[in-house]
């Protein structure tokens, strides 16, 4: 019998091994999904008192690939400041996960009275913008802040407040070639994913399909994005707040709507402009933990500590509020 060249043979096994990693690899993408989770009372409960009769009806603007994606505008009602050099500064909030702009609205509320323009942003795959738990590619937030940033202008300076996750896209925005169209940033508890401040779990709020998004991760190393619509993360919603909230998150939306995975080089890439806020409550995060992450990232920043205040709380307490406005006026 003629045996096999050694480089026939090679090949063969080759194929073999690669044709078995493609098929764990479907079975993962197939199956390894986020697990159904319970909703979690401290996240949805504290909305269902709040009072929207004040808050404006959703504007429009239009992205660059024509998707008219959704804000609130409080118009400042009281004067700049007499003979101030710049006109009034704007504030831009960015909601955190699941949410969208009505869960801003008191803070947005807060930042009106303080004589601020506020926009508030339903952050695309959330609220009334695209189709929730959707993107398109992973990036795409970036561009539609940007795009809001041209649509909308404001002729005074702009602050992006984050809040959460939306603190994590705010951190990857700062540290991004566009970080120049706000000249301060303040993030609000945020998720930083894999840093050492996050509680086991999530604190409750979030399933994750961690083989899914391994298996993922993996094939878009090699450009295959195929399947990053494939749900990676599951919500902590009860039935009622599902009506109105995001309750899944495609492989795409979970990788854009936060930090990169590599939150330090964000930390580093930032601009020095940056401060945060968290509660000592917050469920969720290791708040005390937050300073000395910065710290090691290289970027000792401005944290502010607040008791008594849970994760949603830090976005609906009087105190807390207090806090936010005197961070912008520093």
């Amino acid at each position: 019998m003629t045996a096999k060249p050694l480089g026939t043979m090679a090949l063969a096994t080759a194929a073999a091994v690669l044709l078995l990693a493609a098929m764990v690899a479907a079975l993962i993408v197939g199956y390894g999904g986020p697990a159904p989770i319970a909703g979690l009372d401290s996240i949805n409960a504290p909305f269902k008192s709040l009072d929207y009769s004040a808050m404006p009806a959703i504007r429009r603007y239009a992205a660059r690939d024509g998707t008219a994606l959704a804000y609130r505008h409080y118009p400042a009602t009281t004067a700049a400041t007499p003979g101030a050099a710049a006109p009034q500064r704007r504030i831009v909030l960015i909601h955190g996960s699941s949410a969208s702009s009505r869960s801003m609205h008191p803070m947005a509320q807060a930042l009106l009275a303080a004589g601020y323009t506020v926009d508030a942003l339903d952050v695309r795959g959330h609220g009334d913008s695209g189709t929730r738990g959707q993107i398109a590619y992973i990036g795409q937030l970036e561009d539609d802040l940007a795009d809001f940033m041209r649509a909308v202008p404001h002729p005074g300076p702009s602050t992006l407040i984050g809040f959460s996750s939306g603190a994590g896209f705010a951190l990857r925005f700062a540290a991004s070639p566009q970080a120049a169209l706000f000249d301060r940033y303040l993030l609000l508890s945020p998720f930083l994913l894999q840093a050492p401040i996050n509680r086991p779990h999530g604190g409750g709020w979030a399933s994750i399909g961690l083989p899914r998004i391994l298996a993922l991760t993996a094939l878009n190393k090699i450009g295959i994005t195929a399947w990053n619509d494939l749900p990676v993360t599951q919500f902590a919603l009860n039935a009622e707040a599902k009506t109105f909230l995001t309750a899944s998150y495609s492989y795409a939306l979970a990788t854009n709507f936060g930090a990169h995975l590599d939150y330090a080089q964000d930390i580093r890439r930032a601009p020095k402009a940056i401060k945060l806020i968290a509660g000592l409550d917050d469920e969720l995060m290791f708040p005390e933990r937050y300073a000395a992450v910065f710290a090691d990232a290289g970027k000792a920043v401005p944290v502010t500590l607040l008791p008594a205040a849970s994760h949603i709380g830090i976005t609906l307490n009087a105190p807390a509020l207090t806090a936010i406005v005197a961070a912008c006026q520093d």
